[in-house]
């Protein structure tokens, strides 16, 4: 429950007139008359950045979120002065400040209000804590909805909700239940067909109301710290999306295999097990790239440490498992157990690297190994150590990527579930107590594990998964959703939260497949490994306590459906791979919510199910059970079912059916989809050719496929292939043109080509305006060709 958080306080204080302004730079600063100083600083032509103090001067500029390298500059600005307001001009915005109030109203180049304050920046002295509670209102349009804010289990349109931001460890959270463990204080707002965002970089706890307090008012507040806002025009959502994330930065590609299956459990142990487990999936013929290991690895749950009993040769069973394909992945937790004779507690000791408290002590907190201090990962000197401590777990046993764990922070057996208050922390030289450090205290362990773990992989690629993250925590990390539960109601959050996480910045997300708390049935299970393969991240993970959640755990029909589409999902890989790339490369999500994919059609703006995988695959997953069938929506255009190839024109809603091992999914027409053979783990096969799906469509579309040599640092070399298709299709006729970037040759040398959906027989194939005989090119079925892949222009005729 949030409580005391509305912003109708009697004790509100605003901004008084304006007085005198500078201008310097990208930069200009308004001062008034009663110490408010606001500074608009201009990022981009559509990126404004709006910071007030009230103090007569700002404390020091400084931000965990902000990428150092993203992308400022602008094309134009000009500030001007009337009567009544200041105006700030760029080529793509009007930001107009009245001199009365401070209060601001930002237009488009055509006078198309997009965002206006209501009451505008207010604060409320914080007499507890010292300094404010910082406060910003906005009017709202009919019809305006809200998007993002990260890991909320919620409706994917939050107008009339009001969420609530505090990384929080939240075992079997419920739906709307506030908050959870992720902090990704960005929105999306949509009205008259134009998106904007806001992102507020406040570290603090921070609240958001989208209309709920009152009608036409959407607003933010955090509970100190300063009204530090940035604004990004779109008009489109995708601008809007690629500007933030850019903003707040991009991860690094990922190597290949961890994009593959993985298979987690609390806990598998001993070695015996994970062998048993391992083989199990070598025997099913069910692929899977990563087997995990949770706490009980650990002696006595000691981070950096092995349970000998249990894992006599960790060396030699982490060298066994690779040579069977599995990649080994360990969680590490932040709490570090209270034990004199521990090597880490005592060089963390000795090092004074762990948290205090006001009065002087180290902050003292029961996890799983017993009493525990916490590292204050916003020292930067303790995450130089932190980085190093993993040289023995990577270089020397072999381990390849790093779960962190439990780092919300999470503290058992006390009433707020976390550190107290009174905590203090470095904070890269800003020293401050956990009210300022709590939300990003997750990210700052994932980025010092990131920099461990790349150190001692290098030359290949890390790996680091993260449960508790703030804005920016991609640029180190993946994520999953945390604690769910075996219930279709989760499936259901589930869906919607990867897809909200994607258009946060943060695409490289999953969750629990099957749930982590309780029993899933066989049918609830196939239906989420059906949704969690289209899934970022993908992995099956499950609490001990509830039973086994193996795919073989259920009957054979689960076994085969799971077989299914775990299979899809490695031919997919190049598809995936390259979306990731896309990703990386320019700020697009990998799932694009149906809003996402057509703002201007008023029918996606409430859809939750439906959503695109990548640029070109229309994916809706069956989240009922008993299910024969459902109502779905296809956006506009044509799509091909995936099962039949049938081919749908969107814009409307439909019924499809379905069987137990189908879930909808459909094709853009004109797409080109490149497939990868079946291996049970990246890597297994050399293959000589790539297979590509080419789906007929009158008029033209593009496709591109990226690769590389899987892992390692080549790629930034300029060692990667980048084919960009181009499709014309005419009546009678389909051009298959081909352009190529890069210096990586791939392995193989043919393109095998299915092409769905001609609407005529071939009659007559060129290449590069040679005419080609059938026999030469094993064309079949007026659907199938091979050809060599050096080719610029494909050309197929029919009657």
């Amino acid at each position: 429950m949030i409580t005391n958080t509305s912003l109708e306080h009697k004790g509100n204080l605003f901004p008084s007139k304006i007085v005198s302004y500078e201008h310097e730079g990208d930069s200009i600063s308004f001062y008034t008359d009663n110490n408010v100083i606001l500074k608009v600083t201009v990022l981009r032509d559509s990126l404004l950045r709006f910071r007030f103090t009230t103090k007569g001067y700002f404390s020091n500029d400084f931000s965990y979120a902000i990428d150092k390298t993203q992308l400022h500059g602008y094309n134009f600005l000009q500030v001007s002065e009337d009567e009544n307001y200041f105006e700030i001009r760029t080529s793509k915005v009007i930001c107009k400040i009245k001199k009365a109030d401070v209060r601001l109203s930002i237009y488009d180049l055509d006078n198309c209000l997009i965002l206006q304050d209501e009451l505008g920046f207010h604060w409320e002295e914080s007499y507890e804590y010292g300094g404010n509670v910082v406060k910003m209102s906005k009017s709202s349009k009919d019809g305006e909805c809200f998007y993002g804010l990260g890991d909320k289990a919620t409706q994917m349109n939050l107008k009339g909700k009001r969420v609530e931001n505090f990384a929080t460890d939240q075992y079997a959270y419920q739906k709307d239940q506030e908050p959870l463990y992720k902090v990704v204080p960005f929105y999306i707002g949509l009205h008259n067909q134009k998106s904007y965002g806001v992102f507020f970089d406040n570290t603090f706890r921070t609240f958001f109301d989208f209309c709920q307090e009152r009608r036409n008012v959407t607003s933010f507040w955090a509970e100190g710290g300063e009204m530090n806002y940035y604004f990004i025009y779109g008009p489109q959502m995708q601008d809007v999306v690629t500007t933030y994330t850019d903003l707040t930065g991009k991860p690094e590609l990922p190597p290949l295999w961890v994009l593959g299956y993985h298979q987690c459990k609390w806990s598998y142990y001993p070695e015996s097990k994970v062998k048993e487990i391992t083989s199990k999936f070598r025997e099913l013929k069910i692929p899977c790239d990563a087997i995990y290991l949770d706490i009980d690895y650990m002696d006595g749950f000691r981070c950096f440490t092995w349970n000998k009993e249990y894992f006599p040769d960790p060396k030699k069973m982490v060298s066994e498992l690779a040579e069977d394909g599995f990649k080994t992945i360990v969680i590490i937790d932040p709490g570090i157990k209270i034990d004199k004779d521990y090597w880490v507690y005592k060089e963390a000791l000795e090092k004074d690297y762990f948290c205090k408290r006001a009065d002087g002590p180290y902050m003292k907190g029961k996890v799983w190994p017993g009493e525990c201090n916490f590292p204050d990962y916003t020292n930067p000197v303790v995450r130089e150590w932190w980085a190093g401590l993993f040289k023995e777990l990577i270089s020397d046993i072999g381990v390849k990527g790093v779960w962190n764990d439990m780092n919300e922070p999470a503290v058992m057996e006390v009433p707020n579930k976390t550190f107290p208050m009174d905590v203090r922390h470095v904070y890269d030289g800003n020293p401050c107590s956990h009210r300022k450090a709590h939300n990003i205290y997750g990210t700052q362990m994932a980025r010092a594990t990131y920099h461990g773990v790349k150190r001692f992989v290098y030359p290949k690629r890390p790996f680091v998964i993260t449960r508790s993250a703030y804005s920016g925590a991609q640029r180190y990390t993946s994520s999953w959703t945390g604690d769910n539960v075996a219930t279709w109601e989760h499936l259901w959050i589930a869906n919607i939260q990867v897809q909200r996480m994607s258009i946060s910045g943060m695409g490289f997300t999953g969750s629990d497949i099957g749930g982590f708390a309780e029993q899933p049935t066989g049918e609830l299970y196939a239906r989420w490994i059906q949704l969690g393969v289209f899934h970022p991240f993908c992995r099956t993970h499950s609490s001990g306590d509830h039973g086994n959640q193996e795919p073989w755990a259920f009957d054979e029909e689960v076994i085969n459906i799971t077989r299914k589409f775990v299979n899809l999902r490695y031919q997919l890989l190049p598809y995936l791979y390259t979306m990731f790339w896309q990703y990386i490369e320019e700020g697009i999500p990998m799932l694009k919510p149906l809003v996402y994919y057509d703002q201007d059609d008023t029918q996606t703006h409430y859809r939750n199910d439906e959503f695109i995988f990548g640029n070109q695959i229309l994916v809706c997953p069956i989240l009922e059970p008993n299910a024969v069938g459902r109502r779905m929506y296809i956006p506009r255009g044509e799509w091909y079912n995936f099962w039949t190839n049938e081919l749908f024109s969107g814009g409307r809603e439909i019924w499809i059916d379905t069987k137990f091992d189908e879930i909808p999914v459909f094709i853009k027409a004109g797409a080109i989809i490149p497939k990868y053979p079946v291996q049970q783990y990246v890597g297994e096969l050399e293959f000589d050719e790539l297979t590509l799906d080419v789906y007929f469509k009158k008029g033209k579309e593009k496709s591109v496929v990226y690769e590389d040599a899987q892992d390692g640092y080549d790629y930034k070399k300029g060692r990667y292939s980048f084919l960009s298709f181009r499709t014309i299709g005419k009546e009678k006729e389909l051009i298959i043109q081909l352009h190529k970037e890069g210096k990586y040759d791939t392995p193989y040398s043919k393109y095998k080509i299915n092409l769905i959906g001609l609407p005529f027989k071939v009659t007559e194939i060129e290449i590069d305006n040679e005419k080609i005989e059938f026999d030469k090119i094993s064309f079949e079925q007026n659907n199938c060709l091979i050809i060599d892949k050096e080719f610029n222009e494909l050309h197929i005729v029919g009657e």
